[in-house]
């Protein structure tokens, strides 16, 4: 009991952070610092070297002519967003969701948006995030398979991440399933409707870390 308790408190937790910032449209919570784009994205495709699906998500990042830079602190949505090919309407191609970086029991990177929920089972899927801390080199590729099946959870997460302090630069890039409410049916036994939303263009975030 106590292990769900913390579960759910920790999806709470994560919900409301992801509620609070969007609303807040900006990044008041930090003072923004300047970022160098150019010296962060080439270092984040370093850090993708030899890893093919993570090469392309960065050559589509900067390719895509979008750019930031600003730096933010934990909890703040990534100040890129992802586009996919179903965008949040779950029909229309555009701005699918963002990454966000979360520091409650641990620093970890995560995503929210999309149409519906982030359906509990993602068999088929990977959604994954590139990350460098620039301050001391530490890097990884991490996949985002941290998820409650509760409606306050609003994400979907990495484990808790060494990452160091300093500021971490990120992308998140890969597919992800989602579902929403409709009538039980033949083709929807269980009263859901399933879509694959599969990211064109990484969400990119800079952050302190």
């Amino acid at each position: 009991m106590h292990r769900l308790s913390f579960a759910r408190r920790l999806t709470i937790a994560c919900a409301a952070t992801a509620a609070i910032t969007v609303a807040a449209t900006g990044y008041s919570a930090a003072d923004p610092t300047a970022l160098d784009w150019a010296e962060a994205t080439s270092q984040l495709r370093v850090a993708a070297a030899g890893n093919p699906a993570a090469e392309k998500a960065v050559d589509q990042l900067i390719s895509s002519g979008q750019r930031t830079d600003q730096v933010a602190l934990p909890a703040q949505p990534f100040q890129i967003p992802a586009q996919s090919d179903i965008g949040r309407d779950g029909r229309a191609a555009g701005v699918y969701g963002s990454g966000i970086a979360l520091g409650l029991d641990g620093f970890r990177l995560g995503f929210f948006g999309g149409p519906g929920t982030i359906s509990p089972n993602q068999g088929g899927a990977k959604l994954e995030v590139l990350w460098i801390n620039v301050s001391n080199g530490r890097s990884g590729t991490e996949i985002l398979n941290v998820h409650e099946d509760v409606p306050v959870d609003t994400t979907i997460r990495t484990r808790a991440l060494d990452t160091g302090s300093g500021m971490i630069v990120a992308a998140v890039y890969g597919n992800l399933w989602h579902r929403w409410s409709v009538p039980v049916s033949d083709a929807n036994p269980d009263g859901y409707q399933y879509q694959l939303g599969t990211i064109s263009v990484p969400s990119f975030g800079a952050v302190y870390n």
